[in-house]
């Protein structure tokens, strides 16, 4: 029962932790979605704009906007959150070595989100208008404008997860160092199939996304290696504690 009410009380503070965020950023959500429209817009021909369908969709979408850009910031105190909830039940080297883990993967899921917004959407966007049919105006419409982007950002932000997903791996003893060397052949020809599968049917947006998975895979090999080289180490020492 008390571990029941400890995680009631996280996930109440982690819902009040959004909606403070949410609330704050209520009165800046227009705002905050005519700089989300900034990539597609720089692409649009002069005079063209973004278009609202549905009745209540000016109202809607940027409110929609504001909580998922709560969520975004909220982030690391909701991690923070169950952290602490699970902290107590890992040992003293689970916790030295989950803390650097959690920090570098939501770093990474920043960084991953700030790539797709400043360097991908830019260049699917131009990419998608010079392919409109002559005498065709693009005018999109920003309930699906947003949610094509949220879908980018989102998949943006897991693909930079790659070289924590290869230490966990590693970690775990589900494959070898020697094996994802052996196996990068493989690997790399999956990253440039997910890359066209998320990306627009276009080279440049493909390549742009798959090269920096394929470099952050390279440095998750670099990194597991020197990991194992610290714990064997460090290896003899454990019986003495």
């Amino acid at each position: 029962m008390s571990h029941l009410l400890e995680l009631r009380q996280r996930l109440l503070h982690a819902v009040v932790a959004v909606l403070a965020v949410f609330m704050v950023l209520l009165p800046f959500a227009n705002p905050l979605y005519a700089w989300l429209a900034v990539p597609l817009k720089q692409t649009l021909p002069p005079g063209s704009q973004l278009v609202a369908i549905e009745v209540a969709s000016t109202f809607f979408v940027p409110m929609k906007l504001a909580f998922f850009a709560a969520l975004f910031i909220a982030a690391p105190y909701i991690l923070y959150q169950i952290w602490a909830f699970v902290a107590p039940a890992l040992y003293e080297r689970e916790k030295n070595l989950a803390r650097p883990l959690l920090l570098t993967a939501s770093l990474l899921f920043y960084l991953g989100c700030a790539f797709t917004y400043f360097a991908l959407l830019p260049v699917m966007f131009a990419y998608l208008n010079s392919t409109a049919p002559e005498g065709v105006a693009m005018m999109t419409d920003i309930g699906k404008y947003l949610d094509f982007v949220l879908v980018l950002l989102l998949a943006g932000g897991v693909s930079f997860e790659v070289p924590i997903a290869v230490l966990v791996a590693v970690l775990l003893g589900w494959v070898k160092v020697e094996q994802l060397v052996e196996w990068r052949g493989y690997v790399i020809v999956a990253i440039f199939i997910i890359a066209a599968i998320i990306t627009p049917p276009d080279g440049l947006s493909q390549i742009m996304l798959a090269l920096p998975m394929w470099g952050l895979y390279e440095i998750g090999i670099v990194a597991a290696r020197l990991l194992l080289k610290a714990k064997a180490r460090n290896a003899p020492a454990s019986p003495a504690e």
